[in-house]
């Protein structure tokens, strides 16, 4: 019998990333989530590509590499006027994404040492596309990236034009580590299917970014702030909760189709959206989650997902609503091509059957004979 949606369905073999969904753990290339959010964005990205924890050296290494690829080619930089003016970010950023292959310095080179430098410039490039587009739409001036900043700092930087709070980008490192890979996803598995076929890694990305726009993978942590921003306090927010769950509203931001607890990564981000209330002040946003949180769990006996939480870390750095998502990306892109070189290295074209469910085999009849 065909399984639909695929769950439980082993598709490949990774060393990227694995998933424990009863106890609700998470690990990259064998390292609990809980432990590695003691490390650095620049970190997972060495251990999601390498799979071992970079030395200080390694570390350094793969740290400039980033660092040296942040700036944007002349060619994407033209586009952006015409991106902000016909785009939504996240259609911005596939098509974008899409439009790097084309001045690439590698060029179309597909050896693993081309790939890999490739992969690290998507990584250093992400953040830079999305505060471009961001600072050019609200007419503003583009802010060029800071090679002194780490990756995370550098982002809040470009996007706000200040020089950020040192625990906020700290915060903020930890999020892009917390959302860097989870196994074999929607946008992963389709990364993965177009690498199966040889197609240069631009394209891979590009159809794992085209896969998380959709609001069934991406998304969810817009909904999550778009609904505490529409119900707008503490005081109404369970009677709200409990009013869209009786019209039988699907609440975004919780359940998840692997895990059968709390989400671990869940759980760091529920004391970072607690810790960002403080520093800006405004605990409206956490308060109204876990009373949101507690709501769904009563009545659903739902947990709360990773883009829950991260919903209100997000808005409370000043971060747009509509570029939660492609920030998600920004993280993303770095298990997206781990998983793509993983593909390429030891690959055979995915091609799945299907279960043909449609009329029974019949004669073709000519127009002129047909009723």
């Amino acid at each position: 019998m065909p399984v639909k949606g695929l769950e439980d369905i082993i598709a490949a073999e990774t060393s990227v990333s694995d998933i424990d969904g009863k106890q609700g753990r998470l690990f990259y290339a064998g390292y609990d989530i809980h432990q590695l959010v003691e490390a650095s964005f620049e970190e997972i990205v060495y251990l999601l590509h390498n799979i071992e924890l970079p030395n200080e050296a390694q570390l350094e290494e793969v740290t400039e590499q980033l660092t040296n690829e942040r700036e944007l080619d002349t060619f994407v930089e033209g586009l952006m006027p015409t991106m902000v003016q016909q785009t939504s970010p996240m259609s911005m950023l596939r098509t974008t994404v899409s439009s790097m292959s084309a001045y690439d310095p590698d060029g179309w080179d597909q050896s693993a040492d081309a790939n890999y430098r490739k992969a690290m410039r998507l990584i250093a490039r992400f953040p830079t596309v999305i505060t471009t587009f961001d600072r050019l739409r609200n007419k503003e001036d583009v802010i060029k990236p800071n090679p002194k900043l780490p990756h995370a700092a550098n982002l809040l930087w470009m996007l706000q034009g200040r020089e950020p709070d040192e625990e906020v980008a700290r915060i903020l490192d930890i999020c892009l580590v917390l959302h860097a890979d989870h196994t074999m996803n929607a946008s992963t598995f389709a990364a993965r299917v177009a690498a199966s076929t040889l197609a240069d890694i631009h394209s891979a990305a590009t159809a794992a970014i085209a896969t998380l726009k959709g609001p069934l993978h991406g998304g969810a942590n817009e909904a999550v702030m778009k609904t505490l921003l529409e119900v707008g306090s503490p005081d109404k927010i369970q009677d709200a909760i409990k009013k869209k769950l009786a019209a039988k509203e699907k609440i975004m931001g919780f359940g998840h189709r692997v895990y059968k607890t709390e989400d671990p990564r869940a759980t760091h981000l529920r004391r970072l959206s607690k810790r960002m209330g403080e520093i800006s002040g405004d605990l409206r946003w956490y308060e109204m989650s876990i009373l949101m949180e507690q709501v769904v769990k009563e009545e659903k006996g739902l947990y709360p997902n990773v883009d829950f939480f991260a919903a209100s870390v997000y808005y409370a750095m000043g971060i747009p609503v509509d570029l939660f998502t492609p920030i998600f990306a920004a993280s993303r892109v770095a298990g997206w091509t781990a998983h793509i070189r993983e593909q390429y290295a030891d690959n055979r074209l995915i091609r799945p059957e299907s279960a043909y469910v449609g009329p029974p085999h019949r004669q073709y009849v000519p127009l002129d004979q047909r009723g």
